[in-house]
């Protein structure tokens, strides 16, 4: 069977009695994190900036913006996707290398506050969502992600297949779908150089596109129908080595939305594993300044690409470098959403240390990579003593899991500005959504 008929089979096929309860509950947990990351990004100046253009724009007023207000759904899903990918605590799946949070959750959120869906037509999107997205960015991972950013490119094909199981859309319908998602996948990595705000702009497109694509399908606007395998289709255009039989293998039989993570520290997800381990030795030997002579951080090549940076220049970019992100984790103990700010983007220790800190690639934990996000730490002190960690798995993946408790409260935290009441509010209304015969109400309560 063609690829795209495949996956068109699947979600129509998709139906929340289908759903086992564990599903149920983690699809839940992931819902409540991305209204965690959506809250705390809303008032961020990249989101802001998009907020008001599209409040320029106007639009009908089908869909709650984070942001505040409503508008067309299409510009809903692009500034609800923006904000929850700029403080960098999205989810994230090892083997496809995607935040699908970012790109599915606000699709299928603006879809169904429009029809007026409910909670168990949302949870079933996103499950479907999530499952397309993973599969096709396992299949052309990692070759395709040294120039494309996964969540922009393989996310649209998600965002279009959770708008398209909510709009009831058919087989044939959905493969139209996704011919169009994936000819408007894109998003480049070049955003990394100067850390400019295109990454927030690569979810919420991808978003928007794939929520284009699956109305346009509706209308009867159709797309190629091997998108995927084609002559000239996203495999051979943008990557250089894939695996098709990631995308069938399992199908249908596995919920692959289990296999996601969760961030705790909020900077890219390719630098936790060395703050988890740094982290580690700031609470087992509280090393001063003064007291560090280097360390040396080994992992994967894919991190080393994208984080390599000895000389961030903006808040975001701190994010983006490995460098920063292990100084900061030696000297304060933690990479939270408050530690990414001016005074540690200039701190003069921070910034001393970073130059002592040397960055390279292990050939072991890189032939292990995507499966395992490993790294290894050496920090030599200048007595002379030598601490050495190492990790496979940062913490929030499924081998080494945070609890719904620690979820819960990493909600709390990112949404700080919220009344404790409106916070408890949001969360029992998302731990208990397959009661709410509407989804609107969720809405309102942001």
């Amino acid at each position: 069977m063609e690829l795209s008929k495949a996956l068109a089979k699947y979600s129509v096929d998709m139906t929340y009695e289908k759903l086992p309860a564990e599903v149920i509950s983690f699809t839940k947990l992931c819902i409540l994190d991305y209204f965690g990351s959506a809250i705390a990004g809303s008032d961020k100046p990249p989101i802001q900036m998009i907020s008001d253009l599209i409040d320029e724009m106007g639009g009908k007023e089908q869909a709650s913006l984070f942001t505040g207000g409503k508008t067309s759904v299409l510009q809903a899903a692009l500034v609800n996707g923006a904000s929850s990918h700029v403080v960098e605590l999205d989810d994230i799946h090892k083997g496809s290398i995607i935040h699908a949070a970012t790109v599915v959750i606000p699709a299928a959120l603006a879809i169904a506050e429009w029809k007026e869906l409910s909670g168990r037509d949302l949870i079933t999107a996103i499950v479907a969502g999530y499952e397309v997205c993973f599969r096709i960015g396992e299949a052309v991972s990692p070759s395709h992600y040294y120039y494309w950013h996964n969540t922009a490119t393989c996310g649209t094909f998600g965002a279009a297949i959770a708008a398209a199981k909510l709009l009831q859309l058919t087989e044939e319908e959905t493969v139209h779908a996704l011919g169009n998602a994936g000819t408007q996948a894109a998003g480049l990595w070049e955003f990394i150089e100067d850390g400019a705000m295109t990454k927030q702009l690569h979810s919420g497109k991808a978003s928007m596109n794939g929520i284009l694509a699956a109305l346009l399908a509706q209308k009867g606007f159709t797309g190629p129908l091997k998108i995927l395998e084609g002559n000239r289709g996203f495999f051979k255009a943008m990557s250089d080595e894939y695996d098709v039989t990631k995308i069938t293998e399992g199908l249908g039989s596995e919920f692959k939305i289990m296999e996601n993570s969760f961030k705790i520290h909020a900077s890219c997800r390719h630098t936790h594993h060395a703050i988890d381990l740094l982290i580690e030795v700031f609470k087992e030997n509280n090393p001063k300044f003064e007291e560090i002579e280097s360390i040396t951080v080994k992992s994967y090549k894919a991190a080393i690409d994208i984080t390599d940076n000895d000389d961030p220049k903006t808040e975001y970019a701190a994010k983006f470098s490995l460098q920063f992100c292990s100084a900061l984790a030696i000297l304060k103990g933690s990479a939270g959403l408050t530690d990414f700010n001016e005074s540690t983007l200039w701190d003069s220790q921070i910034r001393a240390l970073l130059k002592r800190v040397n960055v390279g690639i292990d050939s072991r934990i890189d032939a292990s990579y995507p499966e395992k996000w490993g790294s290894m730490v050496e920090v030599v002190l200048t007595n002379g003593e030598i601490i050495s960690k190492e990790t496979d798995f940062p913490k929030g993946d499924p081998e080494n899991a945070v609890t719904s408790d620690e979820l819960i409260e990493k909600f709390k935290h990112m949404t700080g500005q919220h009344p404790p009441e409106n916070k408890q509010q949001i969360i029992d209304s998302i731990l208990e959504l397959e009661i709410m015969d509407n989804i609107s109400a969720l809405m309102v309560e942001v």
